[in-house]
């Protein structure tokens, strides 16, 4: 083994450090002087621009914060406990061509759309909210992406896809190359460290991008994007990757509900209301990103599922985000075209899904659902 991936020689002894090199004039004497601070007062915390310790955790402004922390704690898992032995001989031998193209897409889509979120949540997002509590879910958010990522990873590898024509898909196809440029242009201006929140006008805008992460992004395109794979799921194929699946919905409908509660809670705390022209821009963007995905993914409908019920399922979608931040819904009348797709969110109603891991949780059962 290459010594410098060792982590077994804990009793090796460091290599001989260099000699000293004397100092050509003696140090300056320390100046510095103990000080101490005033304490702080958690009502001083905010969302962002917030004036008390980043650094105190307790006592809590937003318990619900830390509550989200907890039960995402509740829900570890790693996709090396889900067996996908089965599906190498579904892709292999029982899918059509017509089920291989959707299931590729979908993975190919899925992976670069979890480092974007990654790289929002850690860059533009958690950085700029100055309370704690915030923090430590969105960190805990962070790794769940990046699980999220390894999981598409291992599905990719386990089956023999071609891995670099896979992840290229995002740069050669224009109907996936759509959905993440509309992201990355949303996002883009936010992720500046230097993006100044005092500002009314940047603060609007930082809201309304956060409002499509988490309630477009996440709440919409991600919990209406594993239905295609639920749908072979449904018909006894892919059911490994459709499991890994599950287990990434059930994080990404906490990420979704926390978004969502800050959202509310950013617009009460700075007296702001999000610009209604600007919303239904946003929710035209994204139903036209979806429509051409739909119509890429879903090209030839399969068994149980097409393009048109895809649109239609995250209309219903989007009206229920938008009720939920209380926003005036995009599509008013669309209907739950698939309602059997909630049952794979809600995990309380699936008490076989546990039974079928190599390693139960201990305590995914406590887990309780808004």
């Amino acid at each position: 083994m290459n010594a410098a991936y060792r982590f077994d020689d804990w009793e090796s002894p460091a290599p001989a450090a260099a000699a000293p090199v004397a100092p050509t004039s003696a140090p300056a004497p320390s100046t510095a002087v103990t000080q101490s601070l005033a304490p702080i007062n958690a009502a001083d915390k905010r969302i962002v621009n917030g004036k008390a310790d980043i650094n105190q955790l307790a006592p809590f402004k937003y318990p619900w914060a830390w509550e989200f922390f907890l039960k995402a704690n509740r829900n570890h898992w790693t996709p090396l406990e889900i067996s996908m032995a089965q599906d190498v001989h579904d892709y292999h031998h029982k899918l059509s061509p017509a089920e291989r193209h959707v299931f590729e897409n979908v993975l190919a889509y899925l992976t670069t759309s979890d480092i974007l979120a990654m790289r929002n949540i850690g860059l533009a997002v958690m950085e700029k909210m100055s309370a704690p509590e915030l923090q430590i879910y969105q960190a805990r958010q962070v790794y769940e992406e990046a699980l999220h990522t390894w999981t598409y990873q291992h599905c990719i590898e386990s089956i023999g896809l071609d891995q670099q024509e896979i992840y290229n898909r995002y740069r050669v196809v224009p109907e996936i190359h759509g959905k993440i440029a509309l992201a990355n242009r949303r996002l883009e201006r936010v992720m500046r460290a230097d993006f100044d929140l005092t500002d009314r006008a940047n603060l609007h805008e930082f809201a309304l991008s956060y409002f499509f992460f988490a309630v477009i992004f996440e709440g919409c395109w991600f919990y209406n994007g594993f239905t295609p794979i639920f749908a072979l799921q449904r018909r006894g194929l892919m059911k490994g990757a459709a499991e890994q699946l599950q287990y990434i919905m059930r994080d990404e409908v906490l990420h979704c509900a926390f978004g969502i509660r800050v959202v509310r809670e950013l617009l009460k705390e700075e007296n702001l209301t999000l610009d209604p022209e600007a919303l239904r821009e946003l929710w035209a963007e994204a139903e036209a990103a979806e429509t051409a995905y739909a119509g890429h993914i879903l090209r030839d409908p399969i068994l149980g599922y097409n393009a048109e019920l895809h649109v239609q399922q995250f209309r219903f979608i989007a009206n229920r985000r938008a009720r939920q931040v209380g926003v005036e819904e995009p599509f008013p009348g669309a209907g739950n075209v698939l309602p059997w797709l909630d049952e794979q969110a809600n995990l309380r109603k699936e008490k076989n899904f546990f039974e079928t891991r190599v390693t139960e949780y201990q305590t995914g059962g406590a887990l309780a659902w808004d």
